[in-house]
């Protein structure tokens, strides 16, 4: 109990974005910090690893604190797998990334770097989580949310949640605070980006195209995290890695039975 946890700190806006720098100084309260993370911003990229080229990580040293830390040319999810297997002394007793610059919730799970990041750590069986503060401006105020992330990675680090492996995604309002009204356990909202190309031109008169999108929330349920959210309250959501469906699983199986005995009377 009197060693120090273990912390691996990574995201998806880049080693130098304000939000992994201030995880990291309140990761350092709290235990003996490493930090793998990429040398750019990689949002967006999801659960994405690179095969089919070089991956390199080097040591650097960016500020006066105490935690060791590497830039990685790959994903989120690859700093992870490289943290884990070639650069930590042990695995660690929790992965936290972030704080992401902009929101993560509801469908934006999918998308997230930041989130796969968390969810590639809970693969391995450690504890994790993602934060997200909803403000994508660079220079984003991200200190009324240390105190909240301070007592949920304390939370994780002395408390077993559960035999399963999950990861937590939390989404932080931007307000101010003293605006901030606390933390409400959510599920995630149903929705989607309704999406489409803009067509552009260089000024060669190449095409090129840029993606633009509305969000639509389908889900007007007070327990998901888009409610919460938007009524100034800080959402966790646990999350996992099994896809399965298992409200049809029963209704798939009765296919199987179908085009098996379709089959048998096609003998």
């Amino acid at each position: 109990m009197n060693k120090k946890p273990i912390i691996l700190v990574t995201n998806d806006d880049g080693i130098l974005a304000p939000g992994i720098r201030t995880l990291i100084h309140i990761m350092n309260s709290l235990g003996d910090v490493y930090v793998v993370a990429p040398n750019k911003s990689k949002s967006g990229v999801g659960h994405a690893i690179t095969m089919n080229s070089i991956l390199y990580c080097d040591s650097v040293k960016i500020d006066n604190g105490n935690q060791k830390e590497w830039e990685c040319s790959g994903t989120p999810v690859d700093c992870v797998k490289l943290a884990i297997h070639n650069i930590l002394p042990k695995k660690p007793d929790i992965c936290v990334s972030g704080i992401n610059h902009g929101s993560n919730s509801s469908i934006n799970i999918m998308y997230s770097g930041t989130v796969s990041a968390g969810i590639e750590a809970g693969i391995e069986g450690i504890p994790s989580v993602s934060f997200s503060l909803l403000d994508f401006d660079w220079n984003a105020d991200f200190e009324p949310s240390i105190k909240y992330v301070c007592k949920i990675v304390k939370k994780i680090l002395y408390n077993t949640i559960s035999d399963k492996i999950i990861t937590l995604n939390v989404n932080i309002p931007k307000l101010e605070k003293d605006k901030i009204k606390g933390i409400k356990i959510c599920r995630q909202s149903e929705s989607k980006w309704k999406e489409s190309f803009d067509k552009r031109y260089t000024p060669k008169g190449r095409v090129y195209y840029w993606l633009v999108g509305d969000f639509v929330n389908f889900d007007q349920g007070m327990d998901t995290d888009e409610w919460a959210l938007n009524n100034g309250y800080i959402s966790i959501v646990p999350i996992q890695f099994d896809f399965t469906n298992y409200s049809i699983l029963n209704i798939l199986k009765s296919w199987n039975l179908v085009l098996f005995y379709l089959l048998c009377l096609n003998i």
